[in-house]
């Protein structure tokens, strides 16, 4: 009688084992998780190979004897995307790229591969979704004729590494990593085992060959990225697209980088010819702000090493139930209930019985302590019901006692508030003292929230 297969239940979202069904995942405490798959047994003699004791091939080397030629960064063509990624493409890494279906994930690898073939590389482009003649089609929408762009419908990853060993190309890109499956094992493409042994082949030829490659990943309804999350710890680089799909922008943000900064984000617009880059992220941020409309107030955020000018924008309104509502989108709600019990506290404002929403203009995360000024007077000029000029902006972090906090980089955000045409600043009295005058704005410096309030209103 033959044996019945053994198998394991393993969950989704971490990668735990076990050996019977649960509800939720001991691991990470995520729910409906666990899903069940296959166990391949080696042969005896096989495992017996394994245990024995295996002589090295050779010394470890020490680390000025490594060679480091593979880490000069290589152009994509494409300024945001390679702001994103530290600087350009790492040889040898392997980057994940997610966001939402329709985001435009494949339109941009897309451009960055015939942009970067007609530099004079060797690209290679897996789809496991499309057929060649489609991604041609698209490739004709977008108006991209590569020479050296090889396109490969196919999802056996076997024939995708026999593929890329004989075309030995800089740039693979593989879209999506749900789709390609490992012959032999008995589970469907996309599951935890599928995902994870087919991302090792990948991981493997792209540190033994030196290729750069990237692969697409798909997004549960939660934002988060399906499939295992050993499958973020084993890439390098973790990239998300965000933004709607019925509006023209999309941001670009790295969620793990080895080879450069997390806080870096790229901006893009969707155009009928494919993305176009967004060189100027605060004039898209600021367009489109109501002059004269109480509760608005712009913030200068540091995005990595950029920085951006951000329009925060508060509501407050009375509610005739006995628990308020604080919403925020944007930016950390207990941060907005922290900084109006500050406002309550230590500037007289009566909150208590008032419902709070802050939004970050534009669909920025904002999660610095440098915008918390901004937020503080958005909420007092709708309180107040009184417009905050439009020439100026606000930039510092607020303690429990009401103090405003110097915060880092000051001159470059003077400077791009400068660029900008702002014209007044308030700012810590602690960076004060030390940034140097900005011709064409005049700097206030504010030690307390009631000083900064006193400026203003």
């Amino acid at each position: 009688m033959p044996k019945k297969p053994k198998s394991v239940f393993v969950c989704s979202a971490c990668g735990y084992e076990s050996a019977r069904w649960l509800g939720q995942c001991p691991g990470c405490s995520a729910w409906n998780t666990l899903e069940e798959s296959a166990v391949i047994e080696e042969p005896k003699a096989l495992a017996g190979r394994r245990a024995a004791i295996r002589q090295p091939s050779g010394v470890a080397p020490t680390l000025p004897e490594i060679d480091d030629a593979w880490e000069e960064r290589a152009r994509s063509g494409i300024g945001e995307l390679d702001r994103v990624l530290g600087g350009g493409m790492v040889r040898g890494s392997l980057v994940l790229i997610g966001g939402d279906p329709g985001i435009g994930k494949s339109t941009l690898l897309l451009q960055a591969a015939a942009l970067y073939a007609g530099q004079g590389g060797r690209v290679l482009y897996v789809s496991g979704e499309e057929s060649a003649r489609q991604i041609k089609m698209r490739a004709k929408r977008l108006g991209i004729t590569g020479g050296n762009l090889h396109v490969l419908s196919e999802t056996n990853i076997e024939e995708i590494e026999a593929q890329a060993q004989a075309l030995s190309p800089d740039f693979l890109i593989v879209d999506s990593i749900q789709t390609v499956f490992v012959p032999g094992r008995p589970s469907a493409p996309g599951s935890v085992s599928q995902v994870r042994e087919a991302t090792n082949v990948l991981m493997r030829l792209a540190k033994q060959s030196g290729v750069s490659v990237f692969l697409v990943g798909h997004v549960t309804k939660e934002g988060a990225l399906a499939g295992p999350r050993v499958l973020e710890h084993m890439v390098d680089a973790v990239l998300y697209f965000e933004g709607e799909r019925h509006q023209e922008y999309r941001i670009l943000r790295a969620a793990k980088n080895r080879f450069g900064s997390v806080n870096e984000i790229g901006v893009f617009r969707m155009l009928q010819s494919g993305m176009e880059e967004v060189e100027n992220p605060s004039e898209f941020l600021l367009s489109g702000r109501l002059e004269g409309a109480a509760g608005s107030a712009v913030a200068v955020s540091m995005e990595g090493s950029r920085p951006v000018l951000v329009d925060i924008q508060a509501l407050i309104a009375q509610t005739p139930f006995p628990a308020p509502r604080r919403q925020a989108y944007g930016f950390d709600a207990s941060r907005v209930a922290l900084l109006l019990a500050v406002l309550e506290k230590r500037a007289g404002f009566t909150l208590y019985n008032m419902d709070a929403y802050v939004n970050v203009a534009g669909g920025l995360e904002l999660d610095e302590p440098a915008v918390d000024l901004p937020v503080a007077m958005a909420v007092a000029s709708s309180v107040k019901n009184a417009p905050i000029p439009p020439s100026w902006a606000f930039i510092g972090e607020i303690g429990l006692s009401g103090e405003i906090r110097a915060v880092g980089q000051m001159e470059r955000r003077l400077m791009e508030c400068k660029r900008m045409g702002f014209a007044h600043v308030v700012i810590p009295e602690g960076n004060r003292r030390q940034v140097r005058a900005v011709e064409g704005i005049r700097i206030y410096g504010a030690s307390s929230l009631a000083q900064a309030l006193a400026l203003l209103f």
